[in-house]
């Protein structure tokens, strides 16, 4: 075994390193005074820069989680090498040799550090790989490549390779170079049968994955033969160096313009990173068989100095199912971020490397530009799902927008997108706004405690709720309340109603569900005829069972009004006053069916819905005596 590294050999590294260009092959840093720089801590997470380093000292320090120490420290941590490794590595970095005790030379190549082993089989099978690429039966990948658009210093820009149909080239080739098959197994680069190791990949077209410091840690490999059962893409497995869910592929190549531009661009393959690259879009990273999760957002975070005062992360989908599918998988975790997050999705449904193939590089920053934030891309996605021709489907969509609504970070925004789902939705801009602020108060809500919605303190407000469906509707709500007052008036003096108004009665929507469904058993009640005597319990008999008592508290509500003309006054003015709000209702249903389609300005859609709008407003102004 050989000795120990001299002292003198390792403090002669650890002043030569500097530790500011090693840190930031991992973290982005920042001015933080004279000789000092900050960043988001690589070790935990968080939300502001607490991890410091003044590299004249050569010392770095966390003041959130405390770890702290010097450039081997560092990579120590990062790397999860060991002292002697870690030495060994930096000292390969600058070209020093190292000197150990007791005369020794340094490990044998076989007694070489663990890890970098690993690291060294990749980088001789990234040069093995690129060199086959050149080869008479590499054609078929050539051509892959060039029907995809890239030439051949393309190729050679990123790393591409081939990797030989037999069952063995790699593996000779690395025991060539003194590689043994113990360690050979630990990369991920073979599989292993009954008569020993063989090459994982065969066949295909490769691309190296690199690490943040642009060591190449495994691969992925396109089949290029139709009779190749494999998949289509197939990836290195879980190894001591890849793992899936902590590596973007062509990060060493972005990182620097992220840093610099605090933009990230997200796409989902390896061919869509070189395009998007080719294009100018040099942020663009991919996921390497794997969802965008909790760790990439660690490192896009670190990269992106996501502290609040900038930066973008964008996502790019194919427009297919999937994509779409895979866009709300990245809204869901786009609370982790604090930068804006944004969607692109080609119309026809065409990745970035497409795109560029058919309408160029110009088509593909277009793309990027034409982004949209991610918020409106998942309510837009969620509004497909109902039909928002009926009420029933607007309402619905409502409801299942809102709390979507009520997650944008930003609150100064989040008014402007209420009114552009209000005319989506073709619905009051404070039908909308309800909604978010009731899910926003939801959301704040510790675990467990029942939503009362805003009830007054009354001793009648603080029963338990009639059921999940039927949240106690908040009277302090303008149109909560007169809801309400309506649904008192046809439950206390249904003989008060003109035939006019029990027609518009019957055709009104409810807002508030627990009116909605009171307003439904009133018109069974009418519908089978029942007598002045037994009204109300009709009524209380066509409702949901949690409702009945509510409908009691209908019935025996006190009515402002002090003698009978008032009280015939009061009760045409409620009336009327719901027939008024339906008839704005309706004006924004088609105000909303306008901005959601196209049509032609002379057509016969378009001049049937400004008569219909005509007409409402006629209506209101006879209601309202003007």
């Amino acid at each position: 075994m050989a000795g120990l590294i001299k002292r003198e050999d390792i403090d002669e590294v650890r002043n030569r390193i500097d530790l500011r260009e090693v840190v930031e092959s991992y973290v982005t840093l920042k001015s933080a005074g004279v000789g000092s720089y900050k960043g988001l801590c690589p070790f935990h997470d968080e939300r502001s820069p607490s991890f410091h380093i003044r590299p004249q000292l050569g010392t770095f320090h966390c003041f959130g989680c405390g770890e702290s120490g010097d450039v081997i420290a560092f990579i120590q941590k990062m790397d999860h090498s060991s002292f002697t490794e870690t030495v060994e590595s930096l000292a390969a970095r600058i070209n020093y040799e190292l000197h150990y005790e007791d005369g020794g030379t340094g490990p044998r190549r076989e007694e070489y550090g663990k890890r970098q082993r690993l690291v060294d089989a990749h980088k001789v099978a990234e040069e093995f790989f690129r060199t086959q690429l050149a080869s008479d039966e590499a054609q078929i990948a050539r051509e892959f490549l060039n029907g995809r658009g890239f030439e051949p210093q393309a190729a050679a820009d990123f790393a591409v390779g081939y990797a030989p149909k037999g069952w063995d080239a790699l593996l000779k080739h690395l025991r060539s170079k003194g590689f043994v098959d113990e360690e050979l197994k630990l990369t991920g680069m073979f599989s292993e049968g009954n008569r020993g190791i063989y090459d994982r990949f065969r066949g295909r077209l490769v691309w190296p994955i690199r690490d943040l410091s642009g060591a190449t840690i495994g691969f992925g490999a396109r089949k290029l033969y139709e009779d190749d059962q494999g998949p289509k893409y197939l990836n290195t497995p879980e190894t001591q160096l890849y793992k899936k869910s902590q590596v973007l592929y062509g990060l060493d190549l972005a990182k620097k313009q992220i840093s610099k531009t605090r933009q990230i661009v997200v796409v989902e393959g390896y061919t869509d990173v070189m395009a998007c690259h080719l294009a100018g879009i040099t942020t663009a990273v991919a996921t390497c068989g794997t969802a965008f999760g909790t760790d990439h957002i660690k490192i896009a975070r670190r990269l992106l100095q996501d502290d609040g005062t900038g930066g973008e992360v964008i996502f790019t989908f194919d427009g297919d199912a999937a994509g779409q599918k895979a866009a709300l998988r990245a809204f869901e975790e786009d609370q982790r971020f604090i930068a804006q997050t944004y969607v692109c999705v080609e119309p026809t449904g065409a990745d970035p490397c497409d795109l560029r193939l058919h309408r160029g590089d110009e088509a593909v920053r277009e793309l990027i530009e034409l982004k949209r934030p991610l918020f409106e891309f998942a309510i837009r996605a969620e509004l497909k799902k109902f039909n928002l021709d009926t009420v029933e489907g607007r309402v619905q969509a409502l409801r299942q927008t809102a709390p979507i609504l009520a997650q944008i970070r930003d609150s100064s925004i989040r008014p402007a997108y209420a009114r552009e789902l209000a005319g989506w939705l073709g619905m009051n801009n404070e039908d909308v706004n309800r909604s978010v602020a009731a899910s926003i108060k939801r959301a704040r809500l510790p675990k467990n405690t029942p939503n009362t919605a805003g009830n007054a303190p009354g001793a009648a407000e603080a029963q338990e709720q009639p059921g999940s469906a039927f949240e106690r509707p908040d009277k302090r709500d303008p149109v909560m309340r007169l809801e309400r007052q309506a649904l008192e008036v046809v439950i206390q003096q249904p003989h008060r109603l003109s035939e006019e108004q029990w027609q518009a009665f019957y055709e009104a929507r409810f807002m508030a569900p627990a009116h909605a469904a009171v307003h439904d058993g009133v018109v069974s009640a009418s519908a089978v005829g029942a007598s002045a005597s037994s009204w109300v319990e009709v009524i209380r008999d066509e409702v949901p069972e949690q409702l009945r008592s509510f409908v009691s508290e209908l019935a025996v509500t006190s009515i402002p009004a002090s003698d009978e003309h008032n009280l015939s006054l009061y009760c045409s003015d409620i009336v009327n006053g719901l027939i008024e709000l339906q008839i704005t209702h309706r004006k924004a249903e088609l105000i909303g069916r306008l901005q959601r389609a196209e049509m032609e300005p002379e057509g016969e859609e378009y001049t049937q819905i400004n008569r219909e709008l005509m007409e409402l407003e006629m209506r209101r102004r006879i209601l309202r005596g003007t």
